[in-house]
């Protein structure tokens, strides 16, 4: 229900006290992320280069990045990990977040096409009540009908704090922070898309440096 979620909004407000105040603030197209837990910077099983993003569906600057990642992920045929940021201060990006996760549990293709939506329509949502209205909009023209309560148990919200948790130890300053993680197991495996003109670069770079590394494991080192 939506009660839930406030809760969890209201336990988000009481850790922003607690979180940096450059969090709110920074720059990301100058600033780079301080990683203190790199062991989740990696690409899902199978696949050598990914884009990682902790994205905050209220955020415009996730709203303007959306379409490039969806592009180059497309383009490259490379995984999209997204991950949820939803920053206390944003008064439905939490809800959001939520909801996505209950599209989610129709199918993962579906919740991502959700989550587009929202950042293509985002300045049309400007409350909860105008949030509750385009999801249930979605729904229907999906074939779908969106529950009254939609988290009844607060397991969705429980994956959306799993998330913000993860941000939080890797050190998350800002949204939306995006990463081109890779299997390399030498040198660091991770580059931060500081500047997103640069997002194809450094996709090219990690592809061909993945590749001559296992071409080196592959041929003995030689």
């Amino acid at each position: 229900m939506r009660f839930r979620h406030r809760t969890w909004a209201a336990l988000f407000a009481a850790l922003l006290a607690i979180v940096p105040a450059r969090a709110q603030f920074s720059n990301p197209q100058t600033e780079t992320t301080p990683v203190h837990n790199a062991k989740a910077l990696r690409p899902p099983a199978g696949a050598r280069v990914a884009i990682y993003e902790f994205e905050d569906m209220e955020c415009p600057d996730c709203a303007r990045a959306n379409p490039l990642l969806k592009e180059a992920a497309a383009k490259y045929h490379i995984p999209w990990v997204r991950h949820d940021f939803p920053l206390p201060f944003h008064t439905w990006s939490f809800d959001a977040a939520v909801d996505a996760r209950w599209f989610d549990t129709k199918s993962k293709k579906l919740g991502d096409e959700f989550r587009d939506a929202v950042f293509a329509n985002q300045p049309s949502i400007t409350t909860q009540d105008d949030l509750r209205n385009f999801a249930q909009k979605f729904a229907q023209q999906h074939n779908l009908a969106f529950p009254f309560a939609v988290d009844p148990q607060g397991k969705l919200a429980a994956l959306v704090k799993a998330d913000y948790d993860l941000g939080q130890s890797i050190g998350i300053q800002h949204t939306p922070t995006i990463w081109i993680v890779t299997n390399k197991t030498s040198g660091t495996p991770f580059v931060e898309v500081v500047d997103r003109s640069r997002l194809y670069e450094l996709i090219d770079q990690a592809l061909a440096e993945t590749k001559n590394e296992a071409a080196t494991r592959h041929s003995g080192g030689k």
